[in-house]
């Protein structure tokens, strides 16, 4: 995958490659439109006049949606919004982010979206609103997915370009990784902040710049020889993968969904440990090299630790102060693996029909 470098003159020593790539061009706006919702929004969101009714224009792009949570031009477009709130896109007018018809738009397209995921997430009996009974709920539906496995996928059959873009698509989050759960800490109390604070000090690398996952994890990106930058592959991933960060963003943002963004991180690491290791594995057969699978490396022993923080000393301690959240807490957590297998299954039968996983291929080639 990586270019031959040009032999340099005799009698100049040739200089040592390096595995950061030179960045793509991005556009004004960092990502491109995937219809007339997200054109107008981009342009309202970088302080240019918005080309349409940005109202009329959700309302139409949510009606006209057959499945909302693989259409690109509503997907594309929450991405923005949200993206506007945690700053990470440059090119957003940060003066934009409380404007009243952007929000309004956000509500306009939040609310099919939420219904969306309940519809589509199984409704289990709750458990007791007790701090081990919650825990072993969520370890129970953890381990009960039996669908195809994407890093026993990766471990053993992986081609080095399906590798690639496995960590494309893992960019959309992993380069912001822990922020959307962080919308949690300031809304928490007692055992459970406690018990976020303890996981997040963990993801934020514990004062040390270079243990902060989402670092390790664009180290990995250039050690592959792939662009490192936030949002460097936003076009390139499809509506499905969008969908994933999109809805820890939509349960992290909305206070009222507290519940369902503490048990999406419970589930996030309670199915991270050993699927990291199988990612570590096959990068490893693979030939990549330290640099890129230490991430994953990293994540097999903090994310054992993690599991049993998040399930017991928050999902289940706050369940047991707050038992009106319970039903969200289940549901954050089955809707964090529904989405996430969703995205997996994706991947996996594109692979297995020979083609890309990539709305571009050209992405990683």
């Amino acid at each position: 995958m990586n270019a031959t470098p040009i032999a340099a003159p005799t009698t100049i020593p040739a200089p040592t490659p390096t595995a950061t790539p030179t960045p793509k061009a991005a556009p004004t706006a960092a990502f491109a439109a995937r219809g007339p919702l997200s054109a107008a929004l981009l342009d309202a969101l970088t302080g240019a006049e918005a080309g349409g009714d940005l109202v009329a224009l959700a309302e139409r792009a949510v009606a006209e949606a057959v499945d909302i949570l693989r259409d690109d031009d509503v997907q594309i477009s929450l991405y923005a919004l949200y993206a506007s709130a945690y700053g990470s896109v440059p090119a957003f007018d940060a003066h934009r982010e409380w404007d009243p018809q952007l929000i309004q738009v956000r509500m306009l397209l939040e609310e099919p979206f939420e219904r969306a995921l309940r519809d589509l997430v199984p409704a289990d009996p709750l458990p007791a609103c007790a701090q081990g009974a919650v825990a072993s709920a969520l370890f129970a539906l953890t381990s009960a997915d039996s669908g195809p496995s994407l890093s026993r996928y990766v471990a053993k059959k992986a081609t080095r370009e399906q590798a690639l873009e496995f960590l494309v698509q893992r960019s959309i989050y992993t380069l912001r990784e822990a922020d959307p759960h962080s919308w949690a800490i300031p809304r928490l109390h007692g055992r459970a902040k406690a018990a976020l604070v303890e996981i997040q000090a963990d993801e934020y690398g514990g004062g040390r710049l270079d243990r902060v996952h989402a670092e390790i994890f664009a180290k990995a990106m250039r050690g592959a020889g792939l662009d490192d930058r936030y949002g460097g592959y936003v076009d390139d991933v499809p509506a499905v993968t969008l969908c994933s960060l999109n809805t820890m963003s939509l349960f992290g943002l909305n206070r009222r969904l507290l519940g369902a963004i503490v048990g999406h991180l419970a589930a996030f690491e309670m199915t991270s440990s050993i699927p990291n290791r199988l990612y570590g594995d096959g990068l490893r057969r693979l030939g990549f090299g330290d640099d890129v699978t230490d991430y994953f490396d990293e994540h097999v022993e903090a994310d054992a630790v993690h599991e049993q923080i998040a399930g017991r000393d928050l999902a289940g301690a706050l369940a047991e102060d707050q038992p009106e959240l319970l039903p969200d807490i289940m549901f954050g957590a089955a809707a964090c693996l529904v989405v996430d297998g969703r995205v997996g299954a994706h991947m996996l039968e594109r692979w297995q029909n020979g083609e890309s996983s990539l709305r571009i291929p050209e992405a990683v080639a």
